[in-house]
C-alpha cells in the first residue's frame, strides 16, 4: 500500500498522527510526505515511529525543513530501523552535520540497498 500527502501541509501535528498510526502499521509500504512542513519536530516524531515500524520500505520526506535536528533523529531511526530501504531527505537545509549523522548511521546500519537524495543547504 502507498499513500501520497505530497504538499498537504499537514505540518508538525499531522506528522504526529502519522507517525502515532506507523507505529502500528502492518500494511503501507511507501509514504510520501514531501513539501509538508513537518520540520524537525515532526521528524522526531516519524523517526521514532521508524525504530518499532516493520513495513514501511520508502518514506518521503524532502523539502520539510528538518534541519540537521531531523536528520540526527532519521539517523537514530535507521540503527534500528531494518526494513527502510528508501529515505528521501533532499532540500531539507541539513549541512554537514546533519549529513554526518546519516553517514555515520548508515555505517553501522543492517540494512545494505538504502538509498538518499541530499541537498546539503549552507547559509553564507
Amino acid at each position: 500500500m502507498t499513500i501520497h500527502l505530497a504538499s498537504n501541509k499537514i505540518g508538525k501535528q499531522g506528522a504526529r498522527q502519522l507517525a502515532d498510526a506507523l507505529r502500528n502499521n502492518k500494511t503501507l509500504l511507501t509514504l510520501d510526505l514531501r513539501w509538508n512542513k513537518i520540520e524537525k519536530e515532526g521528524a522526531q516524531q516519524l523517526a521514532h515511529a521508524l525504530r518499532c515500524n516493520t513495513t514501511l520500505t520508502t518514506l518521503q520526506v524532502s523539502g520539510n525543513e528538518i534541519g540537521n535536528e531531523g536528520a540526527k533523529e532519521f539517523a537514530d531511526a535507521l540503527r534500528t530501523n531494518t526494513t527502510l530501504t528508501t529515505l528521501d531527505m533532499g532540500g531539507n537545509h541539513i549541512g554537514e552535520e546533519g549529513a554526518q549523522h546519516v553517514a555515520n548511521a548508515l555505517r553501522n546500519n543492517t540494512v545494505t540497498d538504502i538509498l538518499y537524495s541530499w541537498i546539503l543547504h549552507h547559509q553564507f
